[in-house]
Formats: C-alpha cells, structure tokens, sequence
C-alpha cells in the first residue's frame, strides 16, 4: 500500500511538472503618473507626468489558463506637487510647485487568467495582484538637489521619499501568438501605491497630516519567448 502511494505520488508530482509551464519577456511600458497627495493645512495637490519603463515578465502556467506573473521593472513614477507655503521674509502664503520624478525597481506578484481563443491565436488575459518596489533615485526639479523655497535649506533629492513602496495592480489586455514560442502582448494596467512615502514634508518642515502616495495608468507593449 506504501509503495502504491509513493507511485501515485510520483506520478502526480510529474504529472504537475509536465504541465507547467514558465513564459520569459521583455516589455516597455510608457505611463501616466501622479502623487496622490493630501495636506488639508497646506492644501497639498498632485499632478500627472509621462514616464517610462520597462523590464522582465516571467509567466509561470500552473494551469491551460492560468498563471502566475512576476518579473522586474525599472519604472519611472512621481509628478507636479502643488501646496502652500509661508514666505521666510513676509510670512505672505504662496502657492509653490515642484516636479518630483523618481525611479523604482519594482516586483509585480500576480495571477493572470486567459481566455479561450476569442480569434485565431488571439487569447485575453486579466491581471489582479500586487507588487513591492523600491525607490534607487529621486530628481526635484530635474536635479539632484533643491533648495526649499519656504524654508530655504538645500536638501538632497533623494530625502524627499521613502525607499520602499507597496500597492495592488489590476489590468487586462490581449496575447496573439506570432510563432511556435513566441507571443506578442499588449494591455493596460493600474497601480495604486498603499504606504504613505512622504519623507520630507512632516520631518523635515513639520507640516501637519501630509500623506503622498504613487498612482500609474501603465501601456504595456512586449514580446514573449
């Protein structure tokens, strides 16, 4: 009985593994970005930017049409912050803007599940899931560093927010396979960052409950081998 329950096992096990199967990438991905930005005592705003990303896709089928989708991406995030400020001269309140453009490596975690063919070799997929990324580079103004102009300290760039970052992602699109392991992709998705990733508004200016979270609408455009 032992013995027939190892083989049944092994032959489960081989059965699981045969039917898996791992699809590898590459895609670019130009996005809409934004800062979700809340201040009420300093009537924080944020505004959208065009970036650019891209990276590796790895699709591992654990069914016909289902998969788990991961991979790594260099993304481009940020955009135009608006809030008001007091003059150190004059106390007067003045409306300040600055264009925060960061770069993330980022890790999607996601099941992705594909129709049927809707045409000949044409399948669609829906994505839901999450991802975890982290902040190698932050620019103000396209610069490396920036002087605050309420309080008129000089700051490094990459002070202004937290490294890590965090949020769920939803999309869809649509696969058509070219070749006997080749397929080309295209499909739309949404992220929406969860922590708080001020790092510089409450520390370092003592503003009052300033939360700053990412946004993307990203195009996906690539090619699996």
């Amino acid at each position: 009985m032992k013995k027939l329950f190892l083989a049944l096992l092994a032959v489960g096990v081989s059965a699981s593994a045969a039917s898996a199967q791992v699809e590898i990438g590459l895609r670019l991905s130009p996005a809409v970005t934004s800062l979700r930005a809340d201040g009420s005592a300093n009537k924080f705003e944020g505004k959208s930017k065009v970036s650019l990303g891209g990276g590796l896709v790895v699709d591992y089928f654990f069914g016909e049409n289902y998969a788990f989708s991961t991979g790594i991406d260099l993304v481009g995030k940020g955009g135009k912050l608006t809030y008001t400020d007091k003059d150190p001269n004059t106390q007067a309140t003045l409306q300040q803007e600055l264009k925060i453009g960061a770069q993330y490596l980022q890790v999607p975690l996601t099941i992705k599940l594909f129709t049927n063919d809707i045409a000949t070799d044409t399948k669609l997929y829906f994505q839901l899931g999450g991802y975890l990324g982290a902040n190698i580079g932050t620019r103000i103004d396209g610069e490396k560093e920036f002087t605050d102009p309420g309080s008129g300290e000089t700051f490094k760039s990459n002070k202004f927010l937290l490294i890590p970052d965090a949020g769920v992602l939803a999309g869809f699109g649509t696969e058509y396979q070219v070749g006997q392991s080749t397929k080309v992709f295209a499909g739309l998705r949404y992220q929406r960052g969860l922590p708080n990733i001020d790092n510089y508004f409450e520390d370092e200016r003592s503003f009052s409950n300033v939360v700053i979270k990412n946004s993307e609408f990203v195009l996906d455009l690539g090619m699996k081998f």
